[in-house]
Formats: structure tokens, C-alpha cells, sequence
């Protein structure tokens, strides 16, 4: 008998299920349908600042997680290959997210102020790497609103959050603050930050303390906080403690371009740098062989066998230390890093250099105080120097002395006067173009902040009570320049 096949019947009951199904799930894809695309308009049409925020935020944790792992690996597979070229730099995936940093710039003067550009400059990069940096300049001119609005559009994290800040986007993570302090403090002026740093000890993971012509990078920072937290391993994983993570200290070594000193350089002389190079002028003169005499191995074995050295001539310019370091030297014995001290010697005839000398780097380091032992990793030496922007004292090596100008009476032959400044072109986008500047006058001033802490009326003048005015009058209108504060362009007035 041949079988005829019957299709079989839903009965009501299912029918209806299945349509019902499908309805759901048909509205449920409209629902994620729609969720996007207003998501997207919403994104799309925030301020650029804001979704710029809003997306880190969201990636946070993940960044976090990876960059632990990573760096847990980094340490493990450089301790295993000591002698291998297993470096700081080798994939270790990054410090400097959440990592909070602060930073205080001592500037005397306008003196050096195109380094001190350049030094907020690579702050900054530090900030759009990953970290929140504030940066004090401790200085005692009053700058004028031209400047500091011409470096408010240069920084744009002082604005908005380049990666990280408070849940309402009301801060960010790029902070510049000028705190004029008195002319009456002279050289001692670079005392001031130690203050500053115990201050605000528990608010900070790193702290740096540099002068102004010192370029810092965030590759110098990222390597010295990785070798720091090696550091610290390799002394947890001695059997012998002998040693505490305290006794020492990642340093930097400064270095300079050796440009022919008696050629300026233009383009029919620029084959003159085909064998410049940098160099490590606090180094030279007789400091050869290199090893001993400009550097050697560090006297502990539990860091020469990992390949640390550290140099004979430990001078830096500035210094960086983490809280756990800065806390423990405070305690230390015959250190106290905290308290701030004249240097050792008997009126203008110190024994162990300038008072910042001192400050910076022999009473850290110097055997008879802190007696901190400075470290640089051989296999990344490179990643530790720092460029000494001035670019003039690797002339003092040698024989070579040219003193034609110095005694401050010089003429001086002046550029010409048709180049285009830097002041001249942001003065002329304020004007010349119908455009809205941000922020606008209806928003609060998040900009470069000028305090004013010179107390005693013998260090007050009539310029630093002009120019606090004129700043106070900038953070009122917005930090929207008027056109009386464009004709204040100059950085050195005689009132």
C-alpha cells in the first residue's frame, strides 16, 4: 500500500505562540535598532569634548586590566632574561593611565621661557598619554593674560578630559597653576616644592620636581615608573633583605647636542650637523673609559646582576619619586627629605654645589645625607635621558670659552620684523575671524590659574598688582581677552 504523507496541522494554540514570538522578537530588534541610532545621534551631535570623555570612561576598566597583565609579564620575562635585551621598553603596555601625577616647575624669571614652553608642552603629551598631571610653575613675575590665553590653545586638556576625570565632565586631567612667590626668596625659590609635595602626599602617585629647560617625555616617565615597580620586585624576591625598596632610585641623565659652536646654522651650513649627536656633558672631560669613570655598576649585587648601573656624577636637574618613596625618605635616617635645609657649606662658598644642585639630586643621593642610590637600567639607558633644552653648556667642555657677551650691556641683533610670532597670529584669530572661541563668556574659566602668595609689600610691585588684576578681570569675562589686554603683549615691562 503506498504511503501518502499528510502535512500535520498546528493546532490554534501554537499558532498563536509563534506569532506572538515573532512579534517580540520583532520588537526587540526595533528596539536595539532605534538605541543605536540615537545613541549615535546623541554622540555624533555632544560636543567633541564631551564624547571624547564619555567613551574613556566606558573603556576604563578594560584599559586597566590589560595594562596590569601586561606589565605583570613585562617584569616576570625581564627578571627571567637578565641577560638578555629584555628592556623597560619591550611591551610592558603603559603606566600612565590613572596614574596621577604632579608636577612643580621652578622659573624664576622669563629668562627661559621659550624652554619652559617646550617643558608644559611635554607635560601635556604626558596628560594626552594617559595620566592626569598638574603642573605648579613656581615663578616670581606675574605673566601677562595675552600668554596665558595664547597657552590655554595650546593645551586643549586643560578644556576637556583627554582621558579621564570626574563623572559630571567637570574636570580634566591637564592642569596648569603659576604661584608667584616672592623675589626675596632668590636661588632658594627651588625649595619651595618640597612643601608643596608632602602638602599633598596622599593625592599623587608620582611626583616630579624639574627646572624649566628640561624636556621630559612620556616615555621617561613610563620607564621610570616600570623600572621603579622592578625594582621593588627584585628586592621582594630576596632572600636576604638586606634591602628596602627606599635605598633606591630610577634617575635621568641630562644630555645636549654638540653643534659646531662657532657656525650658525642656516642652509648653506647645515652639512655642519652631519655628525651631531647627543652628548653627556655632565659626563665628559676625563671620564674615560666610560666604565668606571663616567658610570658604573651600583655597589648592591642585587641590582648589578639585573643590569643596573649608575653614574659617578649623579646630578640631574630634577628629580622623580613615587609616594612610597617620598614617605620612606622622610624617615630615613640622617635624610628627612621633607624638611628643606640650606646646603652644606659656610656662606657663598658651598662644599657640595648650589643650593639647586642640592635640591635637586645631592641630597637624595649624596652618601653623607640621603645616601639613595641612584639606578639606570643598561638596556635602557636611552629611555632615562632627558634633553637639556638650553643647548649651550656642553660648550664648557674643552678649551672652547667664548665670554664676547656677558655682562647683560649687549646689543643684540634682533630678527626681522616681518616673521610672524606666535602672539601676533592668535591675537589675529581672536579678531579677524567671526568664529566662537571656547570656552565662551557664559561658561566658567578652566584655564591656566595665576595665584598670587607674595605677602610682604617689600616684594609687591605696581606690575604684579596690574597683572593680578588683569587676570582676575580675564577669569570674570570667561577667560574672553578684551581688547585693552591685547596691547599688553610684552613680557617684560618696567611697570
Amino acid at each position: 500500500m503506498k504511503r501518502i504523507y499528510i502535512p500535520k496541522r498546528e493546532s490554534k494554540c501554537s499558532a498563536s505562540l509563534k506569532t506572538v514570538l515573532t512579534a517580540v522578537m520583532a520588537f526587540l530588534f526595533g528596539c536595539v535598532v532605534t538605541a543605536s541610532l540615537v545613541l549615535n545621534l546623541k554622540v555624533t551631535s555632544l560636543d567633541p569634548h564631551q564624547s571624547h570623555a564619555l567613551i574613556n570612561r566606558a573603556s576604563t576598566p578594560k584599559l586597566a586590566t590589560h595594562r596590569k597583565t601586561e606589565l605583570e609579564r613585562a617584569i616576570t620575562l625581564s627578571l627571567n632574561n637578565t641577560g638578555s635585551d629584555v628592556t623597560a621598553g619591550s611591551a610592558h603596555g603603559g603606566l600612565l593611565h590613572n596614574t596621577r601625577i604632579l608636577v612643580v616647575i621652578v622659573a624664576f624669571d622669563f629668562s627661559q621661557i621659550p624652554h619652559l614652553e617646550e617643558v608644559l608642552d611635554g607635560y601635556h603629551d604626558i596628560a594626552v598619554a594617559g595620566a592626569t598631571v598638574d603642573v605648579i610653575v613656581h615663578a616670581t613675575v606675574p605673566y601677562p593674560v595675552t600668554l596665558l590665553d595664547l597657552w590655554n590653545t595650546r593645551f586643549p586638556c586643560l578644556y576637556r578630559q583627554c582621558t579621564s576625570g570626574d563623572e559630571d565632565g567637570n574636570t580634566g586631567n591637564f592642569t596648569i597653576t603659576i604661584v608667584l612667590k616672592p623675589k626675596s626668596l632668590r636661588l632658594h625659590l627651588v625649595d619651595e616644592h618640597r612643601t608643596v609635595f608632602y602638602e599633598k602626599i596622599d593625592d599623587y602617585d608620582l611626583f616630579i620636581y624639574t627646572e624649566d629647560d628640561i624636556r621630559v617625555t612620556p616615555t621617561t616617565v613610563d620607564t621610570y615608573l616600570y623600572e621603579t615597580l622592578k625594582i621593588q620586585r627584585i628586592v621582594e624576591q630576596n632572600p636576604k633583605p638586606a634591602y628596602a625598596a627606599s635605598d633606591f632610585n630610577v634617575g635621568i641623565v641630562r644630555y645636549e647636542y654638540n653643534y659646531p659652536p662657532n657656525v650658525l646654522m642656516d642652509d648653506k651650513t647645515r652639512h655642519a650637523t652631519q655628525n651631531v649627536t647627543r652628548v653627556y656633558w655632565e659626563h665628559s672631560g676625563f671620564q674615560r673609559p666610560v666604565v668606571p669613570n663616567a658610570a658604573m655598576s651600583v655597589p648592591q649585587d642585587i641590582l648589578t646582576v639585573h643590569g643596573y648601573i649608575t653614574m659617578t656624577n649623579h646630578h640631574q636637574g630634577m628629580f622623580m619619586a613615587t609616594r612610597a618613596l617620598l614617605k620612606a625618605w622622610s624617615e630615613r635616617e640622617h635624610c628627612a627629605f621633607d624638611r628643606i635645609r640650606d646646603r652644606p657649606g659656610k656662606g657663598s662658598q658651598p662644599t657640595e654645589g648650589t643650593q639647586r644642585v642640592w635640591m635637586s639630586s645631592q641630597m637624595l643621593y649624596g652618601r653623607r645625607h640621603c645616601n639613595v642610590q641612584q639606578v639606570l637600567p643598561r638596556n635602557a639607558f636611552g629611555s632615562l635621558t632627558v634633553l637639556h633644552l638650553p643647548n649651550k653648556n656642553y660648550r664648557r667642555v674643552g678649551k672652547y670659552r667664548n665670554r664676547q657677551f656677558a655682562d647683560g650691556s649687549e646689543v643684540f641683533e634682533a630678527p626681522h620684523s616681518s616673521l610672524l610670532t606666535a602672539m601676533e597670529f592668535h591675537l589675529g584669530l581672536q579678531t579677524g575671524i567671526s568664529a566662537v572661541k571656547y570656552p565662551s563668556s557664559n561658561q566658567p574659566y578652566r584655564g591656566i590659574r595665576m595665584i598670587d602668595e607674595v605677602v610682604f609689600s617689600r616684594d609687591r610691585s605696581e606690575l604684579l598688582d596690574r597683572r593680578m588684576k588683569e587676570y582676575h578681570d580675564y577669569v570674570q569675562q570667561g577667560g574672553i581677552i578684551n581688547d585693552y589686554d591685547m596691547t599688553r603683549t610684552e613680557l617684560v615691562e618696567e611697570k
